[in-house]
């Protein structure tokens, strides 16, 4: 082996050892965190049979700026792609999966692009989330279409107590500034938060290639503003009423290859609301109705092209808690999608498609001393291409009190969007991608100590692709049913405490292929993913300061299967600071990236160099 591919593995070799040492020392502190997406109820995460993460306002307050992708791009199970920038476009892999494959709930309102299929990550602000809630593995029995690689669900701020105010800016280099203002509080039978927030940053020249010559040479900057609001109403002990919102726009320059050297920009506007209603009828008896809409609108100026989505949910879920036989749930649901689009020329109303979906679901949870199980199944019936079935089969075993195992079965599905149904590269025959999962996992935990290893196969059919010859208006190729892939990898995350140093630390060895028997690209590894990845993370306190240093790191990737280039891999460290000035005051370094390394995640768009932040927080006394 060459000594430049031992020093391009170090970091990853070096990864891979700590998490395998974690297995008898690791960190945590979340065991008694009550979450509601694994069972859409609520549940101890010590509890969950599922590959569960739950990131904190302290977690995302470390990120210091960004978009909601920055942050997960450092959890177990995630890869990032971007073109460009924070503000550029951006996909989410999860566990080998496309980015349309990860169901994303904002307060529980679905968000998606019938359009583009899957959210748009890059619009959702880091600074209106209060916590995030991760479920990796296929989740349609529980959530419908689109979760066969997972589930990430945001949850905004909510006001709780005395009245409380909390104030923050920062600056950076390369025009890097932001600020965000939130008052949160109770007052009798109401509770309330309100949080606004501005982000702004000259950027980068994105496209630097010199082959590129059509590209603008200039620096990439974007600038977004974002607002939530979370009203609840606690009608008495065992009702409460709930309005959630949240609004973010995105204004990103980007460089387009037309040979005209413009000031061309993306406008991306991502909203959700919701109304909900909860209510406990008895000790063991709950439900709650909700009423939910989110809508995606994408533009680019000067270049003529908008496109919007709008998803509207309505929502029952109870449970019913019988003692020694377990927790019944249920659900009944349905979801509504619009798309407004040029290109829907095949739609009865050209430009405009819409489509519902009906869902009833149960599930089962028990417990019994060291044995756990949870069973879920899920019929969803859609207005174009008619019903799929889903279920799942989790169970889990405790091996005295620090150590368990668990596995799970499971099927997913992704229904087409509209836009792949009604453009003119569309088909009336697609049928939704399925998936087929089953995973094996081991967690540890005793005390602050914490580890966990997860092995998956999720078999994906029915994928759907473009450029495939057909008979479809576009001279260009049609969208069709035509690939497989093979999800499959060990996943392993932990940390420890030694002496005064916290660490944690991820690991993710993976092999997603291509396992169409018809396909040119059979048994090669899916586009833009890496057979290694992980960080490691080190923190430790020097007084008032709380020091912390991450290493991020990636193998190479293959980005075209067609042209076979090869992106390099990269390592990354990122260094933060923070101090407490006074009870109110606090003060906060960061610079991502420290080496200035230069890497790319698609071809030919620089990734963020380096960046210098400082962040003051201050919460007055009211």
């Amino acid at each position: 082996m060459s000594q430049a591919l031992i020093a391009a593995r170090r970091p990853l070799l070096a990864l891979s050892a700590f998490a395998l040492a974690a297995s008898t020392h690791a960190q945590t502190n979340k065991l008694d965190t009550v979450v509601t997406t694994a069972t859409r109820t609520p549940q101890k995460l010590s509890d969950v049979l599922a590959d569960m993460t739950v990131l904190t306002r302290d977690d995302i307050e470390r990120q210091a700026f960004g978009s909601l992708a920055d942050l997960l791009r450092r959890q177990v199970g995630f890869e990032m792609i971007r073109n460009g920038g924070a503000g550029a476009n951006t996909s989410m892999f999860v566990r080998g999966a496309d980015t349309r494959h990860t169901a994303v709930l904002i307060d529980g309102v679905r968000i998606d692009s019938q359009a583009s299929s899957g959210a748009s990550w890059n619009a959702i602000p880091l600074a209106q989330v209060e916590r995030v809630e991760i479920v990796r593995g296929p989740a349609s029995a529980l959530y419908g279409s689109d979760a066969i690689g997972g589930v990430v669900q945001i949850f905004t701020r909510k006001g709780d107590g005395k009245p409380v105010v909390d104030l923050g800016l920062g600056i950076g280099n390369r025009g890097l500034a932001k600020v965000d203002a939130s008052v949160s509080g109770r007052t009798g039978i109401v509770d309330y938060s309100l949080a606004a927030a501005g982000e702004s940053s000259n950027g980068f020249n994105a496209r630097p290639t010199p082959a590129t010559a059509t590209f603008t040479p200039d620096d990439d900057g974007y600038q977004s503003r974002n607002a939530s609001l979370r009203l609840g109403l606690q009608l008495a002990a065992e009702h409460r009423v709930e309005l959630s919102a949240l609004s973010s726009h995105v204004n990103s320059e980007y460089d387009s290859t037309a040979t005209a050297r413009t000031d061309d920009r993306t406008l991306s506007d991502t909203r959700a609301t919701r109304v909900a209603w909860a209510a406990q009828w008895t000790p063991a008896l709950r439900s709650e109705l909700s009423v939910g809409e989110s809508s995606e609108r994408y533009e680019t100026q000067p270049s003529p092209y908008v496109t919007k989505t709008r998803v509207r949910t309505y929502a029952f879920n109870s449970s019913w808690n019988l003692g020694a036989v377990g927790t019944l749930q249920g659900v009944l649901e349905r979801r509504e999608d619009q798309l407004d689009n040029t290109g829907l020329i095949a739609a009865t109303r050209p430009g405009h498609g819409e489509r519902h979906q009906d869902a009833i679901g149960a599930g089962w949870t028990w417990a019994s001393g060291p044995l756990s199980l949870q069973l879920n199944a899920r019929r969803d019936r859609d207005s174009e291409f008619g019903g799929v079935s889903t279920g799942a089969v989790a169970g889990g075993y405790r091996l005295g009190a620090a150590w368990r195992v668990q596995a799970s079965v499971g099927t997913s599905f992704r229904a087409p969007s509209l836009y792949q149904r009604f453009s003119d590269s569309g088909k009336a025959s697609l049928r939704p991608e399925k998936g087929r999962n089953a995973e094996l996992g081991l967690h540890y935990a005793a005390g602050r100590d914490e580890f966990s290893v997860t092995a998956y196969r999720n078999q994906v059919r029915d994928l759907i692709i473009y450029s495939v010859p057909g008979a479809c208006p576009s001279p260009y190729g049609c969208y069709d049913n035509v690939s497989e892939g093979l999800l499959q990898g060990l996943s392993l995350r932990g940390g420890t405490v030694l002496g005064p140093v916290r660490l944690s630390g991820t690991l993710d060895l993976q092999a997603p292929k291509d396992v169409d028997e018809a396909s040119a690209h059979y048994g090669k590894l899916l586009a833009r993913r890496a057979k290694t990845h992980g960080t490691l993370r080190a923190e430790t306190d020097v007084g008032a300061w709380t020091l912390g240093g991450q290493v991020l790191a990636s193998s190479k990737r293959t980005d075209n299967l067609n042209t076979g280039f090869k992106l390099g891999g990269y390592t990354l460290l990122d260094l933060d600071a923070q101090v407490a000035m006074s009870r109110r005051l606090s003060l906060q370094f960061k610079v991502e990236n420290v080496f200035d390394h230069a890497y790319e995640t698609a071809r030919s768009y620089a990734a963020s160099p380096r960046q210098v932040f400082v962040g003051l927080r201050f919460t007055p006394q009211l």
